[in-house]
């Protein structure tokens, strides 16, 4: 394949991606559940990795969210590539391991599979949470290159917890809008990409903003798409993000991830970097660069 980008900036951007996804999973979980208006009474703006919150978390400790996309990135390593028995194998013995929180859709789905050796639920209205997009991270970066390796990991992961048209409409977006940014593009082209997807499938409008950020996938996705459009860089995007509230482990998680990619790592500041539990720190940012140099764009050059 000849590759016309500059793989050191692509593999910069990746790790930058699953970084600011640990790192907006961390500092939203103190406010999990909040207002905005609680937030803003106890904290006045919210922009420290703290810890606390509902979960009671040492400063810099992550959830499910950032557990989950390491179950898949786990995977990929020790089969040698995409397995969907070895990532589901993870989620079961992540879910053993007694975490410190699992969505309900996810335990259900991962239940499923320890019981019956499911890997796929069957398609149900109800299934829109923000579960399967939450895991995005490692599957755009393994896939970087190839459009339609995108659309069946993204599906094959969502599909083991949460199959519902909504929630893959929002993975494959996710996914797209990681590509491009990974890829140097700019906002307008991800605005572009966004606003395919609000097109296609209009719950999705976050223009104008409803200020909604719960577990429904649709409310996540306006949050993110509102902040980080509006943000004008890494920070303010995130910052704006997770003081919305709601599911802001989750919000912040995949604007994190966003931004990431678009911001690259001088994007992301010190202070958080530092504040992240280093080993989860290390991890991410072996596993991004194990994903994206095993993608289809990087894996020849």
């Amino acid at each position: 394949m000849i590759n016309r980008y500059d793989p050191e900036d692509i593999c910069d951007r990746a790790r930058a991606a699953f970084l600011g996804f640990a790192i907006g999973d961390a500092l939203g979980a103190t406010v999990e559940f909040m207002t905005a208006s609680e937030i803003a009474a106890k904290y006045g703006r919210f922009r420290e990795i703290v810890g606390g919150g509902w979960l009671r978390l040492k400063p810099g400790a992550v959830t499910d969210d950032t557990q989950m996309a390491l179950c898949i990135a786990r995977a990929v390593r020790e089969h040698g590539g995409w397995s969907l028995p070895a990532i589901a194998e993870q989620f079961a013995a992540w879910l053993k391991s007694r975490p410190v929180d699992c969505g309900d859709t996810c335990r259900k789905g991962i239940r499923s599979y320890m019981l019956n050796g499911t890997l796929e639920v069957p398609p149900n209205e109800w299934d829109a949470g923000n579960g399967a997009a939450m895991r995005m991270a490692p599957v755009a970066l393994l896939t970087l290159g190839d459009r339609q390796l995108l659309e069946r990991y993204a599906l094959e992961q969502a599909h083991i917890t949460h199959n519902n048209p909504v929630s893959d409409a929002a993975c494959l977006c996710l996914g797209e809008m990681l590509h491009q940014a990974m890829l140097g593009e700019g906002k307008s082209r991800l605005r572009r990409t966004a606003d395919l997807l609000v097109n296609t499938y209009p719950t999705f409008c976050f223009e104008p903003y409803r200020g909604l950020a719960t577990g429904y996938v649709v409310d996540t996705i306006q949050t993110v798409f509102h902040w980080f459009f509006r943000g004008r860089n890494f920070e303010e995007s995130l910052v704006g993000t997770v003081n919305q509230g709601g599911d802001a482990d989750t919000t912040g998680a995949i604007c994190g991830m966003l931004a990431g990619a678009y911001y690259g790592m001088s994007g992301i500041p010190q202070r958080w970097v530092k504040r992240l539990d280093g080993d989860v720190a290390k991890e991410v940012l072996g596993m991004a660069d194990l994903m994206v140099r095993r993608s289809p764009l990087l894996a020849d050059s």
